[in-house]
């Protein structure tokens, strides 16, 4: 067990060294991330967004969920040109097999058999998509590695053994297809599989899903994202970096930030300071049904506060003592000169001007992703259930004698009634999308980093 430990940590560590594998994103992309409920319910192509609003405040991009519950690969397929293609992507992630490799039949008598006819039938089924997105006309297509199905973890949810293997299998087509078709690739599975096997090393109940071995809740989505930001190569990009030499009176370092107006008087030394870049706000709210831990809960589990939310402030050659920092006349906290010549990370300080700043375009971004779902549970009803019975965009009097027929049947047809009822009118869906970009408009109108005043005081 300790050996099997080592290699999972050994994974981990070799996935999160690799160097960018996924270009960054580029002003006026639309990049669209196909999935199943994972995505669809799921939160880690909202926290990538919530990097770039933040990050690069002047690199307006476009980011849709076109995730639907429950799908396969041959699902995605049969909506690629209704659903995902009418959101005119330039980039379009690919990620299943969660669905796709099956359930309960792997505790049953010949689980070997039906993981192969379920990993053949993924396999047919995606050589349709492939043909279909090689067909597309000057889209990027990026090839996502499904997060795992966690079979470790002791809670009871009884395991359904042999399933990830299963779905390795798959990702390792993903990853083929990729290579030989010149599209970009990331594993999310193996990566995850590691870091659940470190937490239940220490803690046998640990699991990064919502208890269901499934779906990822927030801590894990932001795992997610950390994952895919790393393999856009953004490990080691600060917030921003400011080092002062105050015996001097000189600036050392400005890292993408300008630092003007040095200057001290008495005990007290002030300046001005002008980031490129917000810090990156993290949610302390587990949301989304069935969630269990909030997104920040993900910065115990990997390390993207030290890779990419660091905004330090380093102040050297202070006369010993503690020092009091303002910013913008309001009080942040006390540190002593020792603390401030190592440097602080403002980054992790909610109640500085640009954190509140920076909770604003979160909670933005946040209103926004509650809109899109309601989007995409309308699209469940259309291609999870109109399409099949030849009514798909019909939103007429026929589809709902259709839905209401089976609703009593089908528990998500019945939880998703009213939300169609809604949205099949065309002006409430025409409302709903200017609800979404004006949020998206808002964002880029205020995530535009001001200048700062800084002042140290020595107490």
């Amino acid at each position: 067990m300790k050996k099997l430990i080592l290699i999972a940590a050994a994974l981990l560590a070799g996935s999160a060294l690799r160097a960018q594998t996924i270009a960054p994103f580029e002003a006026g992309d639309r990049v669209a991330f196909l999935g199943n409920s994972i995505t669809d319910g799921g939160h880690y192509h909202s926290y990538i967004w919530l990097y770039y609003m933040t990050r690069f405040p002047d690199r307006e991009l476009r980011m849709f969920n076109v995730g639907i519950g429950g799908e396969t690969a041959g699902d995605m397929y049969k909506r690629l040109d209704g659903d995902v293609f009418s959101k005119r992507p330039t980039v379009l992630t690919v990620t299943f097999g969660m669905n796709d490799t099956g359930y309960a039949e792997y505790n049953g008598d010949d689980a070997r058999a039906f993981g192969e006819a379920r990993y053949r039938e993924c396999l047919d089924n995606f050589r349709k998509m492939e043909r279909r997105l090689l067909a597309a006309d000057r889209l990027r297509v990026v090839m996502i590695g499904g997060s795992p199905y966690d079979e470790t973890a002791q809670i009871e949810n009884t395991a359904l053994k042999g399933k990830n293997a299963v779905m390795q299998r798959v990702v390792a087509f993903q990853q083929e297809a990729a290579e030989r078709n010149g599209w970009e690739f990331l594993d999310y599975n193996a990566p995850l599989v590691a870091l659940a096997a470190r937490e239940q090393a220490a803690n046998p109940s640990f699991t990064l899903t919502m208890g269901d071995r499934i779906h990822p809740d927030n801590a894990g989505h932001m795992a997610m994202a950390y994952l895919f930001l790393k393999a856009q190569g953004f490990a080691g990009q600060e917030v921003a970096d400011v080092r002062i030499d105050a015996a001097r009176g000189r600036v050392l370092r400005a890292g993408n930030c300008t630092v003007d107006g040095l200057g001290s008087k008495g005990r007290t030394l002030s300046f001005d300071y002008t980031a490129r870049a917000l810090p990156y706000p993290m949610d302390t709210v587990a949301r989304g049904m069935g969630a269990r831990r909030s997104q920040a809960e993900a910065c115990r589990l990997v390390p993207f506060t030290e890779e990419m939310n660091r905004e330090t402030l380093a102040v050297e050659g202070l006369p010993q003592g503690d020092y009091a920092l303002s910013i913008d006349g309001e009080r942040i906290g006390t540190w002593s000169a020792a603390e401030l010549a190592a440097g602080i990370n403002l980054a992790q300080i909610p109640w500085t001007p640009q954190y509140r700043q920076a909770l604003e375009v979160m909670h933005l971004n946040e209103l926004r992703w509650e809109i899109e779902r309601t989007f995409r549970d309308y699209a469940w009803v259309q291609y999870g259930f109109m399409q099949g019975k030849g009514l798909l965009d019909a939103n007429d009097r026929r589809a709902v004698e259709a839905l209401d027929s089976e609703k009593s049947r089908n528990i998500w047809l019945d939880i998703h009634r009213d939300n169609y009822s809604r949205l099949m009118l065309p002006h409430v869906r025409e409302a709903r999308a200017r609800q979404m970009e004006e949020l998206v408009e808002t964002i880029y109108a205020i995530n535009q980093p001001q200048t700062r005043r800084i002042v140290l005081r020595r107490e």
